[in-house]
């Protein structure tokens, strides 16, 4: 690593949506350009509640991928109240599926079909902590008493703590977690407890959603929080602490689906997410720490390989394009039209 130089184990992305159809097929070589692995996101329309539906999506990547690529989609199950632990168990034995999803019913995009009441999945839990297979929590609650910024934070006091007493031995990951109390919780909690941190909730404050007015480009579940949450995230993204790791939830939406009287909440980094990632950390004169975050921990909670390639970025100043395909119409990226710091390079 020099001043302008940065060489790293190639690194995962532990949270990615990449859709289907002709979308994904415009947003995957985004991430498989950069990224070794990454854990795919199941909240497709219908859900990916199966090992046959899994396996049908991880085909449909892979063939949407050139030859030659060296990217590996690491699938994962979407858990409703009427999950089969047997469906656990084959997910397990299928080497390809290495983590399932708990979304709380409604809690945001394509969630319709989640978890009501987290009771109904006490066998599921039980069986994923035989396994020793992860889940993956977006954790908010979604009474609407609760205030929209304090919804992470109940989901923690009220649902997690319990459920962590429940099953003392079961893997989780806290996905894109946007708290002080989230990142206290995760430093505190056992070693089977963890948390991804995505590069939009590193960079902004819930002011980005309202700068010079309304910021569709910028809404996101969970939303973005006051500056001191997101100081609390940054201290953790380049604490070294490897209960902390990358996961972009990069989410693409078409234009016209954020630009909306009820636009959809998801920002889409994967464009440029490690290239933003490296500002983060040089910003934080952290440079030294990115490898860990972005190519170690992660793999190493999952149980998998540190990747065998290497990434180059290189100090250069470029502009991110205002927009990009998405199958037939155009996803705004984040930054759409600012400067970047860093670039990935051959």
């Amino acid at each position: 690593m020099t001043d302008n130089l940065l060489q790293i184990i190639r690194p995962d992305d532990f949270h990615l949506h990449v859709r289907d159809g002709k979308a994904m097929r415009s947003v995957i070589l985004d991430t498989a350009r950069q990224f070794g692995r990454a854990i795919i996101m199941p909240n497709l329309v219908p859900p990916v509640t199966s090992v046959q539906q899994a396996a049908r999506y991880r085909h449909s990547i892979l063939d949407a991928l050139p030859d030659g690529t060296d990217f590996t989609p690491l699938m994962t199950l979407y858990l409703t109240d009427r999950t089969d632990p047997d469906e656990i168990v084959a997910a397990h034995e299928s080497g390809f599926i290495h983590a399932v999803k708990l979304y709380p019913a409604g809690a945001t995009t394509h969630s319709d079909a989640g978890v009501t009441d987290i009771k109904h999945i006490y066998p599921v839990l039980e069986t994923l902590s035989k396994v020793g297979m992860p889940l993956l929590i977006h954790g908010e609650v979604t009474d609407p008493a609760v205030d929209v910024f304090d919804r992470e934070r109940v989901f923690i006091e009220t649902i997690l703590s319990p459920l962590i007493n429940q099953f003392p031995d079961l893997k989780i990951v806290m996905e894109h977690i946007t708290t002080k109390e989230a990142v206290q919780f995760v430093v505190t909690a056992p070693e089977n407890i963890a948390a991804t941190l995505t590069v939009h909730h590193l960079l902004m404050n819930r002011n980005a959603i309202f700068t010079g007015g309304i910021r569709p480009h910028h809404y996101c579940l969970p939303v973005l929080k006051r500056e001191e949450h997101r100081q609390a995230l940054l201290e953790a993204a380049i604490s070294g602490n490897p209960k902390f790791f990358l996961g972009t939830d990069s989410a693409p939406h078409p234009q016209h689906a954020k630009e909306s009287a009820c636009g959809c909440a998801g920002i889409y980094t994967a464009h440029t997410a490690m290239e933003l990632y490296a500002e983060v950390f040089d910003q934080a004169h952290a440079l030294d720490r990115l490898e860990g975050f972005t190519s170690l921990f992660g793999a190493r909670f999952y149980g998998l390989p540190q990747n065998p390639g290497t990434l180059r970025l290189k100090r250069e100043r470029w502009t991110i394009p205002e927009s990009l395909p998405l199958g037939t119409e155009r996803v705004i990226p984040f930054r759409a039209g600012d400067t970047c710091q860093w670039k990935v390079i051959p």
